[in-house]
């Protein structure tokens, strides 16, 4: 579905992304690694956010690949990439239906006209419906968003990212705050979008990561040095040693302690 070959990005005289030969195909695949490792600079690199120093990206259509390297997150958006954020990214003073229905018109044709009368367009407020319905939201469609839990406005992002039915999800940590008693339902969301969606999810939570995933990659300093089905990346020295330190699956706190990721979603920031 989305592949990359030599993805490289270098700041000043840093490498943040290191030469990634990466593909995802129909599955549920999880990026790990400590902060700085370059998650979220190849997340920004993958939706047109960054223009990568060298290499490329490309989207699977069919048999054929599209090279959507120099695409903007606009056209990245449009062609079927979409992505939720580390940090909530919603509009908090409309309605948790608006936020979706916002989204479905920017997906559609008429993106440029995204604040006239809704029922011009009734049709993007039945999709946003069914969003809300997917993330369990659908009884607090008429809530303003502010007034939603920090949980709740997690599911929200979900549904904003599937606004427009892409074809691959790229989630930044959708558990990045959210309380204990939240964590199994973003969970059990995470596991339902990737019944019908490629997704790439970024997640500190290895409990998470153990029990989603379908197979994990591992950065460190910008590189990929492990690649496969979960317990055997679990298992892996250099894994180990760089960022799992000894990880054993059956508690919730996060492998390294970092509860969060210090970089910038929305700047570049090299995590």
């Amino acid at each position: 579905m989305l592949r990359t070959r030599g993805l490289t990005k270098d700041f000043g005289g840093l490498t943040a992304v290191d030469s990634v030969d990466f593909e995802l195909g129909t599955e549920l695949c999880s990026l790990i690694g400590p902060n700085g490792a370059g998650k979220t600079t190849f997340f920004n690199l993958l939706t047109g956010v960054l223009e990568p120093t060298d290499g490329t990206v490309s989207l699977r259509h069919g048999d054929d690949w599209e090279d959507i390297t120099d695409a903007s997150p606009h056209e990245t958006a449009q062609r079927g990439v979409h992505r939720s954020y580390q940090v909530t990214n919603v509009f908090p003073e409309r309605t948790v239906l608006e936020n979706v229905r916002v989204a479905e018109q920017a997906a559609g044709d008429d993106s440029l006209t995204v604040w006239r009368n809704v029922d011009h367009f009734e049709g993007y407020t039945e999709r946003a419906y069914a969003k809300l319905e997917r993330v369990g939201l659908a009884d607090r469609a008429e809530d303003p968003a502010s007034t939603l839990s920090h949980g709740a406005k997690r599911k929200l992002e979900v549904a904003i990212a599937l606004a427009g039915d892409p074809s691959v999800l790229l989630l930044d940590e959708p558990n990045a705050g959210v309380s204990s008693e939240s964590v199994d339902e973003v969970r059990d969301l995470i596991r339902d979008v990737a019944d019908d969606h490629a997704v790439l999810l970024v997640e500190h939570n290895m409990d998470i990561v153990m029990d989603v995933s379908d197979r994990v990659v591992v950065l460190h300093q910008g590189a990929v040095i492990a690649d496969g089905p979960p317990e055997d990346v679990r298992a892996n020295p250099d894994v180990q040693s760089a960022y799992l330190g000894g990880y054993e699956p059956g508690t919730l706190d996060e492998a390294t302690g970092d509860a969060t990721d210090d970089e910038s979603t929305d700047s570049g920031g090299v995590a």
